[in-house]
């Protein structure tokens, strides 16, 4: 299936707007479509409703032109999913509608659209409400492509964001990624959008309901092995409804202890496995914990530890774990014991 990535890349929107003609009538399409494609513009086509809202979520057009009376899914209700999708809700929709009675063009502006047409069609006229409407929709995608890249830099150095969106019901659907964020929920929950991890979940509720929007909450963090996976709320995005709804955006960073275990290899003389078994015992696991973590039986850990031990000169596991913590400070300070 065709993405809305893929579609964008396809789409010359630096130098043309994007229009979606949605008409279940060809020659409709062909008079409209010819007279916007002499005038600059790409031009998308659909025949129903249901093709409508499919090209609509691959290209995210800059602004549609909607047939009101179609066989099946009429355009009143086209208008109504394309409102209430998140990534649909900003496009802006002119009605081209035979109907003129004040009962209909009521109800296509209560359906979500911002302008109407009459048939039969003056291109000419259409290209005039279309040049007022596309100024605001320029506008809305522009901020948007500022707000997607400024988001998208934290990838960059580490940090990942997710928004969450909280109603008055605290439905906590993930509305929003970057990149990094999908492959780390995927990586430590095994979850995808819109599907929010339970546990980011209920950390959100509870500060939420426990300590207002004033107070940052502590930080979530979730451990996989020498990696951990820390999560901080950042700000509220959206409107909130005076009982913790809204827009919430999250920062997410991994933080990995792997270069923690090779400087102690490295400054012990220990191999990669005796070094991640002392790396276990700094964090005061006992052999079998650290078995279960390594895939190895106790009586192999409890040899690898003997081996430390002997390069590092001690008897005992506090021993180790001492001079072990005192080297690692001098390396890495931000290490969490």
């Amino acid at each position: 299936m065709t993405s809305a990535l893929d579609v964008e890349q396809t789409l010359d929107r630096a130098n043309s707007d994007v229009v979606l003609i949605v008409d279940d009538v060809p020659d409709n399409l062909s008079v409209l479509h010819d007279a916007l494609d002499e005038s600059g513009y790409t031009v998308l086509i659909a025949t129903s409703g249901e093709a409508a809202l499919q090209r609509a979520q691959q290209a995210l057009p800059d602004i549609v032109l909607l047939d009101a009376m179609m066989p099946g899914m009429d355009g009143f209700e086209v208008a109504r999913r394309l409102k209430a999708a998140p990534e649909t809700a900003h496009i802006p929709i002119i009605f081209m509608t035979g109907l003129t009675e004040t009962e209909y063009l009521v109800a296509a502006l209560e359906a979500g659209g911002v302008d109407y047409v009459t048939k039969p069609i003056k291109p000419k006229e259409v290209m005039a409400r279309m040049g007022v409407h596309l100024q605001g929709a320029r506008r809305a995608r522009q901020e948007a492509r500022q707000a997607g890249q400024a988001r998208n830099a934290l990838d960059a150095f580490g940090y990942a964001s997710i928004t969450v969106r909280m109603n008055g019901m605290g439905d906590g659907k993930l509305i929003w990624q970057t990149p990094l964020a999908r492959d780390l929920l995927m990586r430590y929950y095994g979850t995808s959008a819109p599907q929010t991890p339970e546990p980011v979940l209920q950390w959100l509720r509870r500060h939420l309901a426990e300590a207002g929007r004033q107070i940052e909450p502590p930080r979530l963090a979730v451990e996989q092995g020498p990696r951990r996976l820390t999560f901080r709320l950042h700000q509220q995005t959206g409107d909130g409804d005076g009982d913790g709804g809204g827009d919430w955006l999250i920062v997410m960073r991994e933080i990995s202890d792997d270069a923690v275990i090779e400087a102690m290899s490295l400054s012990f003389k220990l191999t990669a496995r005796e070094a991640e078994v002392l790396y276990w015992v700094v964090k005061g696991k006992i052999n079998r914990d650290i078995g279960d973590i390594l895939g190895a039986s106790p009586a192999t850990i409890k040899k690898h530890l003997e081996r430390v031990y002997a390069k590092l000169g001690v008897e005992t596991r506090t021993a180790a774990a001492g001079m072990a913590v005192n080297r690692i400070r001098l390396l890495h300070p931000q290490f969490e014991c």
